[in-house]
């Protein structure tokens, strides 16, 4: 005859409020605080994974395992792992030039040499603008105004502010530059309906299907072009599995998803930025002594996140066994205690022996 205790725990589990497993109780107490403390703002989902496992999970009122919830920017480690797959293909190359066509029109064009590598670096020296003033931002342009028919001719007509591979401008605009590189590959000279439709099978076929990521759904422009910098949406514990993808290592269940030199090139400090990868946050002090995207003065130093507007995280920590997610709404010139409260639950676990 069941417990009182046993019947609440297999009912939470339905509901995703307990998972097997157990956590310590100062990871409670690091976990819980997302939803109880002041300061931390609107967490609508928390999830801890520990050697594959969910030792914890827990979700706001009217949101549950079944939500999906949306990236913004984690939306471009999703497709740096697209790009990834084709470079494992060999139908692209880290550092040839980008297969723009309307950058090789004119020979003369230097951004004819703008690498794919300094693409995923952000360290292409184009001027984009990425969020001040935000009725101007070109972000917002390609999104969600004027520009927003044909969002990557938008992004590769800008100009060159810098030499390639020489400063650090993290912009929206050249994901989705990568994005329409991976559409026009998987797609070539296709029509929209049919380059969304393609975009959709490799998706599944070479991420979503094999890393657990069922719910997984991106948005495209009206050309097919995938919206890769800002607009996927899954749930919280799919989250947790494209996180499980990279501590893997690029392996799921025994099968090799993601090469293991993409993950290694995702993870490398980029030549401007030591703070960033391969569109991927580290964390590390950025450059010139810039503000952690993450916890850089609590450590661990080989965490790495996927990121995004208003405290969307998913968050890689090897030496710990260890993926945190945490999804919600904070305003990203309040993220501070958040990222502080994020240290500290990672740095709730010891090290993996």
């Amino acid at each position: 005859m069941p417990t009182l205790q046993s019947s609440l725990f297999v009912l939470a589990l339905t509901l995703g409020l307990a998972t097997p497993g157990a956590a310590q109780p100062a990871t409670t107490a690091a976990a819980d605080a997302f939803f109880t403390a002041p300061g931390l703002a609107e967490t609508r989902a928390l999830i801890v994974m520990k050697d594959g496992k969910r030792v914890y999970e827990r979700y706001a009122p009217g949101f549950g395992p079944g939500n999906r919830l949306i990236s913004w920017s984690m939306a471009k480690s999703i497709t740096a792992t697209l790009v990834g797959e084709l470079v494992a293909d060999g139908k692209l190359a880290l550092d040839a030039p980008a297969p723009v066509p309307e950058w090789r029109t004119d020979p003369g064009d230097p951004r004819g040499a703008i690498t794919l590598r300094q693409l995923l670096n952000m360290s292409s020296g184009l001027k984009h603008v990425e969020a001040d003033p935000p009725e101007a931002a070109d972000t917002n342009r390609g999104l969600f105004s004027d520009k927003s028919g044909d969002i990557a001719e938008f992004a590769v007509s800008a100009r060159l502010e810098s030499k390639p591979g020489t400063a650090f401008e993290y912009s929206t605009l050249t994901t989705h530059i990568l994005a329409d590189i991976v559409g026009r590959t998987v797609a070539p000279g296709a029509k929209p309906m049919a380059r969304r439709a393609a975009m959709r099978r490799f998706i599944m076929q070479r991420l979503a299907g094999p890393a657990g990521m069922p719910s997984l759904l991106c948005e495209f422009d009206p050309r097919g072009t995938l919206l890769g910098g800002s607009l996927c949406h899954a749930t919280a514990r799919d989250w947790a599995n494209f996180g499980e993808l990279y501590r893997g290592n690029g392996v799921v269940a025994g099968r090799q998803v993601v090469s293991p030199d993409w993950v290694r090139f995702v993870r490398t400090p980029a030549p401007t930025n030591p703070g960033y990868g391969g569109h991927f946050w580290l964390n590390r002090a950025r450059a010139a002594g810039g503000e952690t995207a993450l916890f850089a003065e609590q450590g661990p130093a080989d965490a790495y996140a996927a990121i995004g507007h208003l405290g969307q995280y998913v968050i890689i920590v090897p030496s710990k066994g260890l993926v945190v997610v945490r999804l919600g709404k904070t305003q990203d010139g309040d993220l501070q205690p958040v990222r502080t409260a994020l240290g500290r639950l990672v740095n709730s676990f010891p090290a993996t022996p």
